[in-house]
């Protein structure tokens, strides 16, 4: 019996911390597309943050299952942190298909990340074994991003979709700063997110 033909997203990133924004990307990937679920896959030297200093491994994984344990077609691979060396998205995915062919894979990114495709490393192979979901937000500039996205249709065969992704504007990069700083980032993250957070004392809190 042939097997079931999946849908999966995936959601990269460092996710220092993990946010209200991302979950409702993935959830609107989701919904949006009849995904069978979502994977969140935490970067663990993403190269193009090699002078950032990130938190470690362990505690970015945590709270991501914190924000996600409750949400059934929500799921979180520490496949890349345990991956040596620098954290490349052309073999995770190159990786993944080999493993799992069954399975068709939606790579969830920002719009703006859109128009940098082309620096990728081996866009040719992301935008091959991976349907490109884009979160489009209020501000995005739509014509732009369609001009773009038909530019990559016709350069790499490219299979782009644009998401309807709701207007947050939250950043992880705001909320370390906000926490450092003493400020609240209630109801910014999952509350169970923010615990650990202040249990830990992460980010100068």
């Amino acid at each position: 019996m042939e097997k079931k033909h999946k849908r999966v997203g995936i959601m990269g990133g460092t996710f220092d911390p993990v946010h209200i924004g991302h979950l409702l990307i993935a959830e609107q990937s989701y919904r949006q597309y009849g995904l069978d679920y979502v994977i969140f896959m935490p970067a663990g030297r993403p190269p193009h943050k090699q002078d950032q200093e990130i938190i470690s491994n362990k505690d970015r994984l945590a709270m991501l299952r914190l924000a996600t344990e409750d949400i059934p077609y929500f799921r979180v691979s520490d496949y890349e942190l345990n991956k040596q060396g620098l954290s490349y998205t052309c073999e995770t995915l190159s990786e993944l298909s080999q493993k799992f062919p069954d399975t068709e894979y939606y790579f969830i990114m920002g719009a703006d990340s859109v128009k940098d495709m082309d620096h990728w490393r081996h866009p040719e192979i992301i935008l091959n074994l991976a349907h490109i979901l884009a979160a489009v937000r209020d501000n995005t500039d739509i014509q732009a991003l369609q001009a773009e996205a038909q530019r990559l249709r016709e350069k790499y065969n490219a299979r782009i979709s644009l998401l309807g992704a709701p207007e947050l504007d939250i950043s992880s990069r705001e909320l370390r700063g906000r926490i450092a700083a003493g400020q609240s980032i209630r109801f910014m993250v999952p509350e169970k997110v923010r615990n650990y957070i202040y249990y830990y004392h992460l980010y100068g809190s």
